[in-house]
């Protein structure tokens, strides 16, 4: 099998070192450039490879290899530009985007292979395939609501994986999240409307990432529970789309669905 270069964006944080010691253990994948904020750029020296404060720099000197990050929306977008740049294909792992910047990334992804999922996770892109079997089947007497949990650190609510879950439930029903969603409950709120699906957030502790999708019916419920056990199970994940997405064209917005057909 061919192998596959990749270039780790926040290589010295929580996400981005495991990225770089899995890449280090694989046969598959080779460390071509890693980047830092630049004030922790020194840190990099561990790594053997380019490394550097400026992901242009890093990219100058990685033609065609697979771009990974995982850190922030607008950290995102500009390591996105740069790509866009130089020619590179990127997986972009991080959640939280607005409308506008997805927009932004769907507009990239015309010029070259951009992969992106607010969740890598194998268990998850199965359990989107499932859930609008159950939505359909059970109908419309079944309360939806999802629940996610995840550690102290975690700087967006809902997680990206919560929306893209309530996003799977609301085209089931052949409707638009952002018309039906609740993520707030205070106070005197009535009786719940018809039709609505709650994301509700807890944040707490070392948590990875736990998210239940509840189905509330009459006299019954039914509970479909992920958990992250490892940020292992996300990078893993994230290694396998950079070794897919290597092979493939621009043009579309590539997500996990397409991988795993």
């Amino acid at each position: 099998m061919q192998v596959c270069d990749v270039v780790i964006m926040g290589a010295l944080g929580r996400m981005g070192s495991m990225l770089c010691s899995m890449v280090q253990e694989s046969d598959q994948h080779r460390l071509a450039g890693v980047v830092e904020r630049p004030n922790a750029a020194p840190g990099l020296s561990k790594y053997e490879c380019v490394g550097a404060g400026d992901v242009k720099d890093v990219l100058a000197k990685s033609k065609g290899a697979v771009v990974i990050d995982f850190t922030a929306p607008e950290a995102t977008l500009a390591t996105l530009d740069a790509a866009l740049e130089y020619g590179n294909p990127m997986v972009i792992g991080t959640t939280g985007l607005t409308a506008e910047q997805v927009a932004h990334v769907e507009e990239a992804a015309k010029s070259i292979p951009v992969f992106m999922a607010p969740n890598m996770s194998i268990g998850i892109s199965v359990l989107l395939d499932i859930l609008p079997q159950l939505v359909k089947k059970l109908g419309p007497q079944y309360d939806l609501e999802v629940m996610e949990i995840h550690h102290n650190k975690k700087v967006d609510s809902p997680s990206g994986t919560a929306l893209k879950l309530g996003q799977c439930l609301a085209q089931a029903r052949d409707e638009n999240l952002d018309d039906v969603k609740q993520c707030c409950r205070e106070g005197i709120i009535g009786a719940r409307p018809d039709g609505e699906i709650g994301l509700q957030a807890i944040r707490g502790g070392d948590v990875v990432g736990d998210h239940t999708v509840y189905f509330l019916g009459p006299a019954e419920r039914i509970e479909v529970t992920h958990r992250a056990h490892s940020r292992s199970n996300f990078a893993s994940g994230a290694l396998r789309a950079a070794h897919w997405l290597a092979s493939q064209q621009p043009g579309k917005l590539y997500a996990m669905a397409d991988m795993l057909i």
